[in-house]
């Protein structure tokens, strides 16, 4: 620290905790709506395999495959 006088130590400190605490308040948003979704693993899966299916349609489509 001693070599980066120039740096406001306390500033960049700050900056950072308010950063972290603005991360976690929009997990902790994230998290109350993920759980009241009704939304599965299952359903995740399968709409996984129909993104996967219409990506390769449309990259044949542009002959990119």
């Amino acid at each position: 620290m001693a070599k980066f006088l120039w740096i406001n130590w306390s500033e960049l400190a700050r900056q950072e905790l308010i950063k972290q605490e603005k991360s976690r308040e929009a997990f902790d948003k994230f998290k109350k709506i993920v759980e009241k979704s009704k939304f599965s693993e299952k359903d995740a899966d399968e709409l996984t395999e129909k993104v996967k299916k219409s990506m390769h349609e449309h990259l044949r489509k542009e002959n990119l495959l």
